[in-house]
C-alpha cells in the first residue's frame, strides 16, 4: 500500500474495488490486525488498534472472507459462534437475512445438522451464506466483507446485498468486491490499483467522471449481460467475449 488515507464514518458503507493485487484485501487484513502497519496508523474511534488487546478488537468486528471455513459442528453452532448467547430466534433471523434459512430447513436435521470439517458437505454458495449469517448474528459495530459472495450467482448476490445494505444501518461496513454492480449502493467507493486509491466517490460520481471505474463498470455490465443471454439460450460454459 502507498499513501492510503481514508476515513469511514459510523452508519457508512464503503467499498474497495479494483483488480486483483490492488491492495483491497491487504487493507482488510490490517484492520483485523492479521498484520500490523510498518508506517502510518489504523485508528478506531481515534485509538491506534495496535494498543487494543486483540480479543477486544475482535469483539467489535465481524468478518466474512471469500475463503470460507466452517467447523465440524451443527449449523446452529457455526452461525452462533461469534455470539454464543444469541437466542435460537436471533440465529434463525440472521439465517433468513443471509438467505440460507430455506436450505437449512431442507436438511435432515435442520439447524442441528452437523456439517463436515470445512463445510465439505455443502456447496460453495451455501457455505458463504452461512458465513454471512454468522457475521449478521454477531451484531458487531464494524463489518468487513471481503468478496463474501464470490460463489453466488450475480442475481442472487444483488438480492442479498439489497437486504444487507438495510441491515448494515448503524454499523460501519467495509465491502470488498470485484463485481462493481454490487457496490452501487455503497456510500463511498475507492478504486484500488497497485496499492493506491486512484479514484474515489459515489457510484454516480465515478460514472460521471468517465475514468477507470466507469470503463470497468461498462465492461463488467456487458459481460454479465452476455452471460445471462447464454444461460437463457442454454449455452452456459462457453467463453464470453466483451
Amino acid at each position: 500500500l502507498h499513501d492510503i488515507s481514508f476515513r469511514l464514518e459510523k452508519n457508512q458503507m464503503a467499498a474497495l474495488v479494483g483488480p486483483s493485487g490492488g491492495g483491497k484485501s491487504t487493507i482488510a487484513s490490517l484492520l483485523a490486525r492479521f498484520w500490523d502497519v510498518k508506517s502510518g496508523q489504523v485508528l478506531v474511534r481515534g485509538v491506534d488498534i495496535r494498543t487494543v488487546p486483540l480479543s477486544e478488537l475482535m469483539d467489535h468486528i465481524s468478518m466474512v472472507f471469500q475463503r470460507v471455513y466452517l467447523f465440524q459442528d451443527t449449523i446452529y453452532n457455526n452461525i452462533s459462534m461469534g455470539r454464543p448467547d444469541a437466542s435460537r430466534e436471533e440465529v434463525m433471523e440472521a439465517a433468513r437475512k443471509a438467505r440460507c434459512h430455506d436450505f437449512i430447513m431442507s436438511l435432515p436435521d435442520g439447524y442441528d445438522t452437523v456439517v463436515g470439517e470445512g463445510g465439505e458437505s455443502l456447496s460453495g454458495g451455501e457455505k458463504q451464506k452461512l458465513m454471512l449469517a454468522r457475521a449478521l448474528c454477531k451484531q458487531a459495530p464494524f463489518l468487513v466483507l471481503d468478496e463474501p459472495t464470490a460463489a453466488l450467482d450475480p442475481l442472487v448476490e444483488s438480492q442479498l446485498y439489497d437486504r444487507y445494505r438495510r441491515f448494515s444501518e448503524g454499523r460501519t461496513t467495509l465491502f470488498i468486491s470485484h463485481r462493481l454492480a454490487s457496490t452501487r449502493f455503497c456510500d463511498r467507493i475507492l478504486l484500488m490499483e497497485d496499492g493506491k486509491a486512484v479514484e474515489t466517490g459515489t457510484h454516480e460520481e465515478l460514472l460521471a467522471a468517465e475514468g477507470r471505474y466507469a470503463w470497468m463498470f461498462q465492461v463488467q455490465s456487458r459481460y454479465y449481460q452476455k452471460k445471462e443471454a447464454q444461460k437463457e439460450a442454454g449455452l452456459e460454459g462457453e467463453e464470453v467475449e466483451v
